[in-house]
C-alpha cells in the first residue's frame, strides 16, 4: 500500500517577518490558490487519498494542521514535541506506519514545495514507488536542472546520457553539497547531476532497517516507540525526540546507504526557499514588479513589495524585496534573500522573540 508523508514542521524562516513560529510558512497562501500544505495534499489526489497521508508538525501546529486539512484523519497528524531535523522526522512516520501497515510503502514530501505538471509528477513518484518495492531501495527525486544553482544541493548519477533522462530509477553516485558558481556551472556541463528536490520514496521497514545501521542511536530513541503498544504515550514520544540527534536524513542515511536511487523529475518545481522565490514564481508588471497591497512605484524595477495594511512607496529602487507586516519590515536585495535566516537568527540570539 502507498502512503505520504508530509514534512510540516519548519518555521521557515526566509519567509520573515510574514513566516513566524505561531503561523510559519507551510500555511501561508502566497500565491492566493491555497496554503502550501494545503496544496501538497491536493496534488497528491489520484495517486494517495488523504486518508493514507500522515502528516508530521510540531505539537503547537497541530490545531492549526486540522483546520486546514480537514479530509486528513485526525490520527495521521502525528505531533513533534520536539523539532530534530528530518532523520527523527522520519522515524516517527515510519514507525507509526510499520505498526499500521507492514507492507506499507511511504513517499517522504515536504509541505512547502510548488510543483506544476501534476501529471508528470505523479508518473515520477510512480516510478519511485515501484522502484522502493521491487529493489527494497532508498529513492530520491532528483530535478532535471535548467540553471547553475548555486542554492540547491545536487545528485550525481550513473544516467543514460539522454536528454531529458528517461522516466525510471538510476543508482546515485554521490551526493553534493551546495555549490560555489563555477562547481555548480561544472555540474550542469558534467550532464550527469540533478538537484537534490528532498523527497524521497521507500518502505517503512527498509527505512527503519538503515536508520538501525546509519543511525543506531536514533533507532535506539525510538525503540520504547517501536515496542508501545499503539501510539506512543506523549513522555515516551519526547524522550524518543530529546535522545534522537539532531540530523537531516541526508546526512544520516541517504549519503552511507549503497542501495540508493534516484528518478529524475522532469515536472516543474520549486522549492519555495526565500523571497526571491516567490518574485520568480509571480506575475510581474511591464517594470518587472510584483505588489500585494498598496504601493506606489516611482522609477522602481523588478523589485516584490508586500504590505498588509498601510501605503508603501519606492522612489527609485531596484531588484528589492519589501515586506511589510506592521509590526516589521524587511528591505533586503533580491539575490540577497536566504539570508533572511540570519535575520531570525539575530533576533534570537538578541531576545527579540515577539518578532519572531
Amino acid at each position: 500500500m502507498r502512503y505520504a508523508v508530509i514534512m510540516a514542521g519548519g518555521i521557515g524562516t526566509r519567509f520573515w517577518p510574514v513566516s513566524r513560529k505561531e503561523h510559519p510558512k507551510q500555511f501561508l497562501d502566497i500565491f492566493g490558490d491555497g496554503t502550501l500544505i494545503q496544496n501538497t495534499i491536493a496534488r497528491l489526489q489520484g495517486l494517495v487519498p488523504p486518508e493514507r497521508c500522515l502528516v508530521v508538525t510540531h505539537e503547537r501546529y497541530v490545531e492549526k494542521t486540522k483546520k486546514q486539512l480537514p479530509a486528513v484523519p485526525e490520527e495521521n497528524i502525528l505531533a513533534e514535541p520536539i523539532s530534530r531535523n528530518t532523520a527523527p522526522c522520519i522515524a516517527y512516520a515510519a514507525t507509526t506506519l510499520a505498526k499500521r501497515d507492514p507492507d506499507a510503502t511511504m513517499a517522504v514530501l515536504p509541505a512547502d514545495h510548488v510543483i506544476g505538471n501534476v501529471a508528470r509528477f505523479h508518473d515520477t513518484l510512480d516510478v519511485a514507488f515501484d522502484a522502493a518495492q521491487e529493489r527494497d531501495a532508498l529513492v530520491t527525486i532528483g530535478i532535471d536542472p535548467t540553471y547553475p544553482a548555486t542554492g540547491y544541493g545536487y545528485i550525481q548519477y550513473d544516467g543514460s546520457g539522454a536528454d531529458p533522462p528517461a522516466l525510471e530509477a538510476y543508482p546515485v553516485r554521490t551526493f553534493a553539497e551546495k555549490p560555489d558558481q563555477s562547481t555548480a556551472e561544472r555540474f550542469i556541463d558534467a550532464g550527469d547531476f540533478l538537484w537534490n528536490s528532498g523527497m524521497f520514496i521507500w518502505r517503512a521497514d527498509t527505512i527503519l532497517d538503515q536508520i538501525e545501521t546509519h543511525l543506531p542511536d536514533a533507532h535506539e530513541a525510538f525503540a520504547p516507540v517501536r515496542a508501545a503498544d499503539g501510539a506512543a504515550d506523549s513522555e515516551t514520544l519526547t524522550e524518543a525526540f530529546r535522545e534522537s540527534p539532531r540530523i537531516s536524513i541526508d546526512y544520516g542515511v541517504m549519503e552511507q546507504a549503497d542501495t540508493v536511487y534516484v528518478v529524475p523529475g522532469t515536472f516543474d518545481w520549486n522549492d519555495v526557499g526565500d523571497w526571491r522565490a516567490v518574485y520568480d514564481l509571480s506575475e510581474k508588471d511591464e517594470h518587472g514588479n510584483v505588489i500585494e497591497g498598496e504601493v506606489i512605484m516611482q522609477d522602481s524595477s523588478r523589485c516584490y513589495v508586500q504590505t498588509e495594511d498601510r501605503l508603501v512607496v519606492l522612489v527609485g529602487i531596484h531588484d528589492k524585496v519589501v515586506v511589510d507586516t506592521g509590526d516589521a519590515v524587511l528591505v533586503c536585495d533580491r539575490e540577497s534573500a536566504q539570508q533572511v535566516k540570519q535575520v531570525v537568527e539575530y533576533l534570537h540570539a538578541h531576545q527579540f522573540e515577539e518578532y519572531v
